[in-house]
Order: structure tokens, then C-alpha cells, then sequence
């Protein structure tokens, strides 16, 4: 190790105060903002973050000296075993005193604290001041004690993910990994691993719907009518009970005798049943009642159920509703991948659902994930990853979807106990609920510039590093500032860069097959306002009409090419992250 660079002159708590030569001698590695210092302290080496560099005048007036002081946040020990070999360890057990020599942390002691042995590590990029040096994290205490991802949008955030979720897979086959993608980014960047789920093939049932969610989806999002509540409430245990009496076979003429109205089932117990059965049940009291009031009650309601049962943009839910069937055990292993045949990541794409559905949808995956884990007793772990989290777990109890905030508030409260972890991304911290990312151990946060995004990052930030936390807002594309339980020490860092083609890119929703030179303008629009009134299916609606190519003009193109070409790129650069 080179010779010291200063002295310590003060300590105080977890900080300590060092005095360094002003004007820095030479032009080697300089003792400034963001650099690590080790620190002579008897047998232990202290590690410490130089987080404020100032001057002060020297004792000789007459010289004109100044010398700089630096200010230190002391974060760790490097200590010797009784094998000979040194290791790192977080905290400090002894401080050092007045007149201690201070060090520039040499590279080997930063290969020892961000290289860790024994442990199982992922390596997501390299420390920002020594690109030489890896930046390992332990995977185990990121996952198991849930993770959190910040940062504002056009910082790399969704390349930092895929950089995250890439090396998860590689370290921990064991671990399943489920990713929300609002807006159709990561379909193609994990390859062939990844399970990608869409409106077009997603099927979830609306039986598997809890009551609140469910009616959350028949009135769009809007307060529900006392009235009608009350007649679901009642009606639906009836509906499933009804659905059990049928034979399991395809005659369905055949009745058991057991009285469908005396029903053990509640209305969120998740169990199928027929929609027509609801409806004729409805249909059958209405037409016991006398009251035209009352009636009309259940006509709205019947007319609301009908209505979105038509609606081609709720496939999803209602496809089979009059065919019935308890998919509930195909759809658990094809959505969480406890059958993983290669693919152990799910990437749920929700861009292209109806917006009024979006939130109870991610309610019942939230649910889903977590009660699996509960009732197989955490059997098969599953990372629970949601973006643009702000979304669904507003910190204003009065916006959003109240249950889908309680779903994902249980993963994070009660989660690891059953093998079910979760993984935050947001670019508005600040908006979402506190006692959410409270439970999340490990934070990397990424350029903010938001002065409530930085109050609530350092209200989280419980660390002696949290001095790193004033870098944030001058962080550049791709660089992050890492804390807790994940990272062997708070460190500034860049993830590393992924490959062209798994970088997330958002997808467009328009019909990307259709050629400029077989379609024009408003063929194109045409099918672009079939696609969003629903009446077209994607499959249909990338076909493109046959015909004969048609001749190019005098410059050489072919009519039409020069506003289709317009048209892609500024579809592109709206995509463009």
C-alpha cells in the first residue's frame, strides 16, 4: 500500500474527519468526492466513503497554506483470519483515533469487498471510479429480502432490470420469476427463456376473480350500486354451488340432489362457475319480484354483466364462460412457471388490456402469487417483479385500486415467509406507498431529480452510507447508487451493458407487419381503429392484403414508401426510451 495521504483529525459517530495536502501533489489517483479510504486503526484497516472535501487555512498565517479536509463516512473493516487470509465485514467494531494514517484504498482490498468468496454473488456491472472492478451482489439477500429499483425515466432503469433479472436466472434456477411489463418492454430481452404472456393468449377466468375485483371489472373502475352488490353477493356462492351439481362429464342434464342454495362456498372462494348461471339465477329473481324498482336493480345488472360478457377486449375473462372447466391448475404452472420446460421466466405484458381493467387484473396476480406460496408452504420460490409500481400502490389511499395495494403490501409484509419475493421498479418513489418499499433491504437508486422522490429515497436509506445519496441527482445513463443488505457496501456503480438485442424496447401496438409497400396511409389506420374497437384479432390484423407490388416512380421508390418511412420513424421515436 502506498504511503498515507493524511491523518485523521476528528471522529464523531460513524464519520470521521481527515486531513489531506492542498493543492494534490501529483496526478495519479486523487482523495476526492466518491473515493474509499482505508484507515490504520490497530490490526482492523477501516473503510470509508469520502463523502465532502473542504479547505482550511494552515496554522501559519505567514505561509498562505490551506489544507483539505475531507469528511468520511465510515462503512466497513477489513480484517485478518487466523488462516492468514483477510475478509470484509460490514460495520465497525473498534474506531480510530487522532493522528491515524489514512490510505487510498488499494485495488486489491476493492476486489476483496466487491468480490466476495463464500457466498453466492451476481455480478451486475463495475464500480463507477475502478471500471476494473466487478460489482458483485449476494443474490440471496436481494431476493429473500426483496428489492427495489428507482429512478426517473430515460436513465437506464428497464436496462438495469433485465442486467438484474439476467444474472437471477443464471445464479438461482431454482427461482421463478414473474415480471409485470406495463408497457411491452422485455418480451424480447430475455431470448428463449422467457414465457411471454399477452392479451392474446392470456386467459384468466373471471371465477378466479375475488368479489371486489371482480366487480371492480363490471363497473369499470367506478363506484359500485349498493343494490347490485348485494345481489352478487348472494347470487354468486349459489352460481358455484349450481356449477357442482353438474355431472363431470358433457352431459350436463344430470342433477345431484344436494340443495345448491345450502352452499359452503363464499363468494372469493376460487372455484368455477357459469356465467349463464349467474344470469339465469338473476333472471329468476327478477322475475319473483312485484316492486318495479327492485326489478330494475336487476335488469342494470344483468345488462352491466351482459355487457362487458360481449365486449371482445375481455376475451380474456368471459372466452369460455358459458363452456366452463377448472383450468385453475394449468393456469397457476403456465403463469408462475412451476413447469419451467426451459422457460422460468413469466414476462406478463399489460399494454393492450382494457385500461378500466389493468388494476384488478394485477390484483389477481398479486393474490395468486401469494397465496400459491402460502398453501404449498413456499415449496417453489417465486420473484414477484412489478413495474411502474407507482401504478397499483399509490401512496394516496384515495387513487388506484384499493385491493391490488393491499395484494402487493401483503407480498412485501409476509411474502418471505413463504417463499414468494418481490422487486420494485418505479420512476416516482415519492407516490408510492411507504410501508411497501419500507420492507424492500436493498435499493438501487438511479438519477432523481425529483426533491420528493430524494427525501423519500433518504427516509428509506437507513445505511452510513447515505451520504451517497447526494450524488443521485447528477448520476449519469445506466449509473446507480446501490444500499443494503444486497450490496457488500454502498457504492456507486454502472451496470453493465447488455447486448443489442436484450435491451428493453417498448413494443408497438400497431400491426408492425404491415409492409409500406402492400399498404397504404389508411389501410393502415383502418386497421389500427379495428384493432382498438376490438373486432379484429391480432393474427388477423397482421396480415397484410395481397396484391401486386406496385411500380416505382422516377426517383426509385415505391409510391406511398415516403409516408409510410415517416410514419415508422416517428412511431419510433414515440417508443423510444
Amino acid at each position: 500500500m502506498a504511503g498515507p495521504v493524511g491523518h485523521v483529525l476528528s471522529v464523531r459517530g460513524s464519520e470521521a474527519q481527515i486531513d489531506l495536502p492542498a493543492p494534490w501533489p501529483d496526478k495519479g489517483a486523487r482523495a476526492t468526492v466518491g473515493r474509499f479510504l482505508a484507515i490504520d486503526a490497530g490490526p482492523l484497516s477501516l473503510i470509508g466513503m469520502i463523502t465532502e472535501v473542504s479547505t482550511r487555512p494552515s496554522a501559519s498565517e505567514a505561509a498562505r497554506e490551506h489544507r483539505a479536509v475531507a469528511r468520511v463516512a465510515l462503512m466497513g473493516e477489513i480484517v485478518s483470519n487466523a488462516n492468514g487470509s483477510q475478509s470484509f465485514r460490514r460495520g465497525v467494531s473498534d474506531y480510530p483515533a487522532i493522528g491515524d494514517a489514512a490510505h487510498l484504498i488499494s485495488r486489491e482490498h476493492l476486489r476483496l469487498i466487491y468480490t466476495p468468496t463464500g457466498q453466492r454473488t451476481i455480478n451486475i456491472g463495475h464500480l463507477n471510479h475502478d471500471s476494473s472492478i466487478s460489482a458483485h451482489i449476494d443474490v440471496d439477500s436481494l431476493i429473500s429480502k426483496h428489492f427495489a429499483i428507482l429512478g426517473s425515466t430515460g436513465v437506464g432503469k428497464s436496462s438495469g432490470v433485465t442486467v438484474i433479472l439476467q444474472e437471477i436466472l443464471n445464479a438461482r434456477p431454482d427461482v421463478r420469476i414473474f415480471l409485470l411489463d406495463g408497457h411491452n418492454e422485455y418480451g424480447r430481452s430475455f431470448g428463449e427463456r422467457a414465457n411471454v404472456i399477452s392479451p392474446r393468449n392470456l386467459k384468466l377466468p373471471f371465477w378466479l376473480f375475488s368479489f371486489e375485483e371482480l366487480t371492480d371489472v363490471i363497473y369499470g373502475g367506478r363506484p359500485a350500486v349498493a343494490e347490485e352488490l348485494e345481489i352478487l353477493s348472494e347470487l354468486i356462492p349459489i352460481a358455484k354451488s349450481t356449477y357442482l351439481q353438474y355431472k363431470p362429464a358433457t352431459d350436463r342434464l344430470g342433477f345431484k340432489k344436494s340443495n345448491p342454495k345450502r352452499t359452503s362456498y363464499t363468494v372469493d372462494t376460487p372455484v368455477p362457475y357459469l356465467l349463464q348461471d349467474l344470469l339465469a339465477l338473476i333472471d329468476d329473481r327478477m322475475g319473483k319480484l312485484e316492486n318495479r324498482s327492485s326489478r330494475m336493480s336487476y335488469h342494470r345488472l344483468m345488462t352491466r354483466i351482459e355487457t362487458i360478457k360481449n365486449d371482445p377486449r375481455y376475451a380474456f375473462m368471459f372466452e369460455n364462460a358459458s363452456v366452463g372447466g377448472d383450468t385453475m391448475v394449468g393456469l397457476l404452472t403456465h403463469l408462475f412457471r412451476l413447469e419451467p420446460d426451459g422457460k422460468p421466466i413469466s414476462v406478463m405484458q399489460l399494454a393492450g388490456l382494457p385500461v378500466e381493467v389493468v388494476d384488478a387484473v394485477v390484483c389477481v396476480l398479486c393474490r395468486l402469487a401469494f397465496d400459491f406460496g402460502l398453501w404449498s408452504d413456499g415449496a417453489m420460490p417465486l420473484l414477484f417483479v412489478c413495474e411502474e409500481a407507482h401504478r397499483y400502490a399509490a401512496a394516496d389511499h384515495s387513487l388506484g385500486f384499493g385491493p391490488t395495494r393491499r395484494a402487493l403490501a401483503r407480498i412485501a409484509k409476509e411474502g418471505r415467509k413463504y417463499g414468494v419475493f418481490l422487486g420494485l421498479v418505479t420512476q416516482r418513489p415519492a407516490e408510492l406507498d411507504p410501508t411497501i418499499i419500507s420492507q424492500c433491504s436493498t435499493l438501487l437508486a438511479m438519477r432523481m431529480a425529483n426533491d420528493h422522490d430524494q427525501a423519500l429515497l433518504r427516509s428509506a436509506v437507513a445505511d452510513a452510507g447515505a451520504n451517497l445519496l447526494d450524488f443521485v441527482p447528477s448520476l449519469g445513463t445506466g449509473e446507480v447508487v446501490g444500499f443494503g443488505e444486497g450490496m457488500p457496501m454502498p457504492a456507486r456503480l454502472t451496470f453493465r451493458r447488455l447486448e443489442e438485442t436484450a435491451v428493453p424496447r417498448s413494443e408497438s401496438t400497431a400491426p408492425s407487419a404491415i409492409d409500406a409497400e402492400v399498404a397504404t396511409q389508411r389501410e393502415f389506420i383502418t386497421t389500427v381503429v379495428a384493432r382498438w374497437r376490438g373486432t379484429v384479432k391480432d393474427e388477423e390484423a397482421n396480415v397484410a392484403p395481397v396484391r401486386e407490388p406496385p411500380a416505382p416512380d422516377s426517383s426509385g421508390e415505391l409510391p406511398g414508401s415516403g409516408v409510410s418511412r415517416l410514419l415508422e420513424d416517428a412511431r419510433l421515436q414515440i417508443l423510444k426510451r
